[in-house]
């Protein structure tokens, strides 16, 4: 079968070896993948993986290993990415993307789904209704994200929140956040990309714009994964407001945490998150996620995808298989 592999550089294989499933599995076919900003970080190194890249996708389920699951058999679905030991205490109180031992989707320890087939657990699965399109749901995996913020952190009708950041991660936020009706701020350097957001129902401000706005903010929403970004987020939460980190920060200098300190800051790590929610956001229209999409390829091209991706402009590239 065809895969888009990273093996001490990223390529195109035409004849890679197909996967074999094990008990609970299901073999699934892609039919769309989505480029994200971690498949590019792990062609920089990132967790020392090697393998089928790839985690957001929809595909269709061709067979299951139990036949208890045949009922999926046929299915349009999409997938979490972690599959937990389901032996653990973290598995059994539903945080498999917690589980010490787990494999998570093209990232660690399992194979991804750029490639024709792939396999999750079906406990992994959710079938995507039918008023969503594939080109909806092969957002879920970073909408999900999004969503994860409000698992996490209890935002008031009355709170002010900023998020920080217009690229792809920040963008999922403003769409999530928006369709549930908080009052957001949205602030990054990209008038265009802001814009997308205020379509949310947002407000939006570039950040050359913020400064009279010290400890303003209730919640702050960090996703731009800069050191700036992270500093900039200290400045607009309130003493005692909460500071969400999005993003993984890689400073070559020492970050000043003395804000956390002073103004008793609450910081919280926010990763992947739940599907079912924001497929129910999607399945009701609350969500337009076509205005995130740069370019369509065959998968063919992956690796011209890949290039894609990593111009200033672009939001996301998805592979048609």
């Amino acid at each position: 079968m065809k895969a888009l592999i990273f093996d001490n550089g990223l390529k195109l294989d035409e004849n890679y070896k197909e996967p074999t499933m094990k008990a609970g599995d299901a073999l699934i076919k892609t039919t769309l993948c989505g480029i994200c900003n971690t498949d590019e970080e792990i062609t920089k190194g990132y967790m020392g993986y090697k393998g089928v890249l790839g985690h957001e996708f929809t595909g269709v389920v061709q067979d299951v290993f139990n036949s208890q699951d045949e009922g999926w058999i046929g299915k349009r679905v999409v997938g979490e990415i972690n599959a937990g030991c389901k032996k653990c205490t973290w598995c059994a109180r539903g945080l498999e993307r917690h589980c010490p031992n787990r494999g998570t989707l093209g990232i660690w320890q399992k194979e991804g789904c750029f490639s024709e087939y792939f396999t999750l657990p079906v406990s992994n699965l959710l079938e995507i209704p039918e008023n969503v399109s594939d080109e909806e749901a092969v957002f879920i995996e970073p909408l999900a994200a999004a969503y994860e913020i409000i698992e996490q952190v209890h935002i008031k009708p009355t709170d002010k929140v900023a998020l920080l950041g217009d690229g792809k991660l920040g963008l999922s936020i403003a769409l999530v956040l928006g369709a549930l009706n908080i009052d957001i701020t949205h602030i990054g350097k990209h008038q265009n990309k802001l814009d997308i957001s205020a379509s949310a129902g947002n407000k939006t401000l570039l950040l050359e714009d913020t400064a009279g706005l010290r400890q303003f903010f209730d919640v702050v929403i960090e996703a731009t994964g800069s050191k700036g970004g992270f500093e900039t987020s200290l400045n607009l939460v309130k003493p005692r407001g909460i500071l969400v980190l999005k993003s993984t920060i890689a400073a070559n200098e020492g970050l000043n945490l003395a804000p956390v300190v002073i103004n008793e800051i609450t910081v919280v790590g926010s990763r992947c998150g739940q599907f079912a929610p924001v497929m129910r956001l999607l399945e009701r229209g609350a969500i337009d996620v076509k205005p995130l999409i740069t370019k369509i390829l065959p998968f063919e091209d992956g690796i011209r995808g890949f290039e894609l991706n990593r111009q200033k402009d672009t939001l996301k590239v998805i592979l048609k298989v």
